[in-house]
């Protein structure tokens, strides 16, 4: 496929040339499963809600393909986003499939569609089809009832913590997302999460991955550019290696057509729909135009774990 981008991914408004990154694997493979949720968050990177139909959401039958095309590429694990993936339809039947490869990350809310979903889930888990282990991210903005639903809705706080506990209990290894502030204390922040944790009997030790504001779809954030200079200048080639863009992709499905993204913070801008299979799109070197790139350059930023 050989795609025709805008001027500004290669160059940045002052006329450098464009910081990129060349990919050098397919360790990991995600899939986006469309923006419709049962919450509708202002500040939401995906846009998503009840009524969102920004990306749609994909069958088992469009998503083999890729789980297929992927294991000859070496995958070695399968992530799922949204939206809330518990709303799709067919998630578990999705579920049981990639499980039986390698192991599966879903991303959800942790509310009323994971929760009502969690019987099913667990008898996936028990069956013999699922080889691999099923994993959980939860999001959790804040430590604090009050700030997290007053972003997501009054009640949110409470039925995600419930999911979390509901999903521990039943064995599944399960993380949390919070949000970062630019000026906090993460050890002091870390050690709210913490006890919150323990109050609640779970581990202390539970992963948390904290990530900037995104800012929502379409949104032009006043960032630095980074030109190829910045990479090279600032950024080791492992570094460059870890980005995601380095080593993973996103499967979306818009316009009826499934289509392969660069990475899981870039479905806003068609320039980053690098071909319609993975093998086309790793060669596609991947500019680092988007907004949300600087959080990758200036944090390590990564939806992975």
């Amino acid at each position: 496929m050989n795609k025709q981008h805008s001027e500004s991914w290669y160059k940045t408004p002052t006329g450098e040339a464009r910081g990129y990154i060349i990919p050098h694997a397919l360790d990991e493979l995600w899939f986006h499963t469309g923006t419709r949720c049962n919450l509708e968050c202002s500040f939401c990177l995906e846009g998503s809600s009840p009524s969102s139909k920004r990306l749609q959401g994909p069958k088992l039958s469009e998503v083999k393909p890729f789980i297929d095309e992927a294991l000859t590429l070496g995958v070695k694990q399968f992530s799922f986003t949204g939206g809330e993936p518990f709303l799709l339809k067919d998630m578990i039947d999705i579920l049981a499939y990639a499980s039986q490869f390698r192991p599966c990350l879903v991303l959800t809310n942790g509310t009323t569609p994971l929760i009502k979903r969690l019987p099913a889930l667990q008898a996936l888990a028990a069956s013999s089809e699922c080889k691999h282990p099923i994993s959980l991210r939860i999001s959790l903005d804040s430590a604090e009832s009050q700030s997290h639903d007053a972003g997501r809705g009054k009640g949110n706080f409470a039925l995600a913590i419930s999911g979390l506990k509901k999903l521990h209990r039943a064995g599944f290894k399960v993380s949390v997302a919070r949000h970062m502030s630019a000026d906090e204390n993460s050890d002091q922040v870390t050690k709210q999460f913490q006890d919150l944790f323990a109050l609640n009997g779970l581990p202390e030790d539970l992963n948390i991955v904290a990530f900037p504001d995104f800012l929502p779809p379409g949104s032009i954030a006043d960032v630095p550019h980074i030109s190829s200079h910045c990479m090279v200048q600032y950024q080791t080639e492992q570094q460059r290696k870890n980005y995601m863009c380095s080593n993973s992709k996103m499967i979306i499905k818009k316009n009826d057509q499934m289509q392969v993204y660069a990475c899981t913070l870039v479905d806003d801008d068609e320039d980053y729909h690098l071909a319609n299979t993975l093998s086309d799109s790793m060669s596609a070197r991947i500019s680092m135009k988007h907004h949300r790139c600087y959080s990758c350059f200036a944090h390590g930023a990564s939806c992975s774990e």
